[in-house]
């Protein structure tokens, strides 16, 4: 299910010592600890499915996962460095090739998007798979997103060239949630702890939302007006709940598996 990306090896430039900063590193532990807690809340795939997060100062470098690990072994140190060519700045090993071409063409097409998690996730993923709107605005998680998804209705297999992700970056719009369908999510956001948290609640509002499906009972949607309101109540907290979502997972995290941050 994973192709590995083969057309480049690790860069053999100078290190920058940007790029051994504080700044960098701190980015490189809660990316880490973003595939930890995403491992622990069955959200990973094998060694497939992939985080990317722009690096601290640069727009034209991103951190993402290496092919062949999953989620629940990742390290700070094991997340590489790539640039949009595909050549790996810092780190051991490659990504893995759909991972490059969708992440490295989302993040150059859209700027806002310093954070890209892509998961197929079940219960998201399963939504994905039906007739119509993946997702119904029924439950008050759900709210969380109203107004911010979009389906990708085309699914075309694998991204296993630039062509694919440019059109996947295309079809975003200003979405910050992408349904593909008949394969997966992708949840964009200006920082990890944002990406997370949205990538967390999203699967939350698809569970409850399956779980209501399965009652055979029709789903009755909150109003527009409720809908309105409620989703701009919750966005005015966002970024300071995902800060201390995150930190709360890092904390516990520490806690009990710590080599997150190694």
């Amino acid at each position: 299910m994973a192709h590995a990306l083969g057309t480049s090896d690790t860069v053999d430039r100078p290190n920058r010592p940007e790029l051994d900063g504080d700044e960098v590193w701190q980015a490189r532990v809660e990316l880490a600890a973003c595939f930890r807690f995403a491992a622990r809340l069955g959200m990973q795939e094998g060694i497939c499915n992939h985080f990317s997060l722009m690096v601290p100062g640069y727009d034209d470098l991103f951190l993402v996962n290496p092919y062949g690990k999953a989620f629940c072994e990742l390290t700070a140190s094991d997340l590489l460095i790539c640039d949009f060519d595909g050549n790996v700045v810092a780190g051991s090993g490659t990504p893995e090739a759909t991972a490059f071409y969708i992440h490295a063409r989302l993040h150059k097409a859209l700027p806002r998007a310093r954070a890209a998690f892509h998961t197929h996730m079940p219960y998201a993923t399963a939504l994905t798979m039906t007739e119509g709107d993946p997702l119904v605005f029924a439950g008050q998680t759900a709210l969380k997103f109203y107004g911010r998804t979009v389906v990708d209705e085309n699914y075309n297999g694998l991204a296993l060239d630039e062509r694919e992700g440019d059109r996947i970056a295309a079809a975003v719009g200003e979405a910050d949630i992408v349904f593909m369908k008949h394969h997966g999510v992708m949840v964009l956001a200006g920082s990890a702890a944002e990406a997370w948290d949205d990538l967390y609640y999203l699967e939350r509002a698809c569970e409850v939302q399956c779980l209501a499906l399965s009652t055979g009972r029709r789903i009755v949607p909150v109003s527009t007006e409720i809908a309105e309101a409620t989703a701009r109540q919750m966005r005015e907290e966002d970024a300071e709940s995902a800060r201390l979502h995150l930190a709360s997972n890092m904390r516990i995290l520490d806690q009990e598996e710590s080599n997150f941050r190694s």
